[in-house]
């Protein structure tokens, strides 16, 4: 196993996971549903910041509906978080030359 230091490639690790908190911290995205009538903002926790609504939508009066579209905006936003957290990922372990990856 030359060329292997387990205590490097923790030293790599613990850095690479301070690293990937503060992205997560300031990653944020948005995810929308029916055209825009409701958004959503999440950071990369998946930590809902804010929900936006179109006040038309609340005067519709069709509940079922609108919280169909408030899902499906959260859905959305959570996996814009994956795709961007699993691309940052992807480049860290790249970068730390483990054997495999």
């Amino acid at each position: 196993m030359s060329g292997f230091n387990i205590q490097e490639l923790m030293s790599q690790a613990k850095q690479q996971y301070e690293v990937l908190q503060k992205k997560l911290q300031e990653t944020v995205v948005e995810g929308s549903a029916g055209g825009g009538t409701v958004t959503v903002k999440m950071d990369g926790r998946k930590q809902v910041l804010s929900i936006k609504i179109d006040p038309e939508a609340v005067k519709a009066g069709d509940l079922e509906m609108l919280q169909d579209l408030i899902t499906a905006a959260i859905n959305g936003a959570g996996r814009k978080v994956d795709d961007s957290m699993q691309s940052v990922m992807g480049g860290m372990l790249g970068g730390m030359g483990i054997p495999g990856m």
